[in-house]
């Protein structure tokens, strides 16, 4: 039997924003606005990024952001970022968006995934090497 089959999915690469998803962060359903998930994405991947460039970086583009489930009021939000890969001036990092909620006893689950892609800037905003 694989021994990976029995364990419980955890989250990849590392823990970059944590948040609390609040009332005013609903949609007309009640559920937390999309929109808002990928700012939380994309700022936790901009975190992610300042390891690397040491300076500014600026997202260039996002590529398949999947929502998985949906995300209730109360959830505590936990984005995970992974640089997957390195170039001349520009990243590309996988976001991973898992919620638990203390009120419910839920266990942790992956809601939404995605890969942001960023570029070194300079002072005045243009592209630079990534030392």
């Amino acid at each position: 039997m694989d021994e990976d089959m029995d364990k419980d999915p955890t989250p990849t690469g590392e823990l970059a924003l944590q948040t609390l998803a609040m009332p005013r962060d609903t949609n007309a359903n009640g559920d937390i606005f999309g929109g808002w998930l990928v700012s939380q994405m994309d700022l936790a991947a901009g975190i992610a990024t300042k390891q690397v460039t040491h300076g500014r970086s600026a997202t260039v583009a996002i590529k398949n952001v999947e929502f998985l489930a949906p995300v209730s009021v109360g959830s505590v939000v936990s984005c995970y970022a992974e640089i997957l890969e390195v170039g001349r001036s520009s990243m590309h990092i996988n976001i991973e968006v898992w919620i638990s909620n203390s009120l419910t006893q839920a266990v942790q689950r992956k809601v939404a995934e995605g890969l942001f892609i960023f570029v070194a800037i300079d002072d005045n905003g243009r592209t630079r090497r990534i030392k």
